[in-house]
């Protein structure tokens, strides 16, 4: 039997494994029947802790609900800091991704994230065609949308609605994910403006559909909203579960996200049974 942890950032939840001292080795289709709210335990994401290759702390694999692998999560780096802070008895741990390093330290209690410095460039995100990432217009079905793009570690759409965005999430967001414009597919964010630091903030993330909240995404929403003179240099962005600090200077600066975590419970799997 292999131990895990179930654990949630603003609800955005998390089956952690610690390969570490006992390798865990997961297949794309077992990671799917793990997060299978059904057929599984039921998760946004599946999570495995390894050994860094270098001086980092750990290095966190990141698989999404659909099995595939992605290279960044803001919220589950802050679970999977607050772990590792708390092991070894620190406020400060460094975790490596797919999509980069990220350093992490304690904020009395909530856990901040160096999120890098947002990426703009349109081959960097990356997109099929050259357009201004900054505002451009994306037909889905009919319907032109604001849209922006960064990477903050993943590809992002961030779009800007005035309407709440409940319908717009499920009926435009599986469209826009797989739309050619994103050839490694993206997360959507649809951001409404509240006040100068406020967002209001729906996602539909790559891979795992609607979820609760989104680190990355809110990162990228308030990257955004900056770029276009929206926002102020600190916002909280408002998520279905909850809200996240976000802190950016703009231009070349780092992107620093602070929020919550939360254990659920301890637990065990039978991984043979899924292969």
């Amino acid at each position: 039997m292999t131990p895990l942890l179930k654990m949630h950032g603003l609800g955005n939840d998390f089956v952690v494994f610690d390969a570490r001292n006992h390798a865990v080795s997961l297949v794309c289709e077992q990671a799917r029947v793990i997060a299978d709210r059904r057929l599984g335990i039921g998760c946004d994401q599946v999570i495995v802790i390894e050994k860094a290759a270098n001086s980092a702390d750990a290095f966190m694999r990141i698989y999404n609900a659909n099995g595939g692998e992605v290279e960044s999560c803001g919220n589950a780096a802050r679970c999977v800091a607050r772990l590792l802070m708390d092991e070894g008895g620190t406020r400060e741990v460094r975790i490596d991704t797919e999509g980069g390093p990220l350093a992490c330290t304690d904020a009395d209690g909530l856990v901040t994230v160096d999120m890098g410095v947002p990426r703009f460039d349109w081959r960097q995100i990356p997109l099929a065609d050259e357009v201004d990432t900054t505002e451009f217009k994306l037909e889905i079905g009919g319907r032109a949308f604001d849209a922006a793009a960064v990477n903050v570690g993943n590809p992002h759409c961030v779009l800007f609605v005035r309407e709440s965005a409940d319908e717009l999430v499920h009926s435009a967001g599986p469209h826009i994910e797989q739309d050619p414009m994103f050839p490694e597919r993206t997360n959507v964010e649809f951001v409404q403006i509240v006040r100068r630091d406020e967002l209001r903030m729906r996602v539909w993330e790559r891979g795992s559909g609607v979820t609760l909240a989104c680190g990355t995404g809110a990162c990228a929403a308030m990257a955004a909203a900056q770029r276009r003179g929206l926002c102020s240099t600190k916002a909280e962005v408002v998520l279905d579960g909850g809200p996240l600090l976000v802190e950016w200077q703009g231009g070349v600066a780092h992107i620093f996200m602070t929020g919550p975590t939360a254990l659920v419970y301890r637990g065990e799997i039978d991984l043979a049974r899924l292969a």
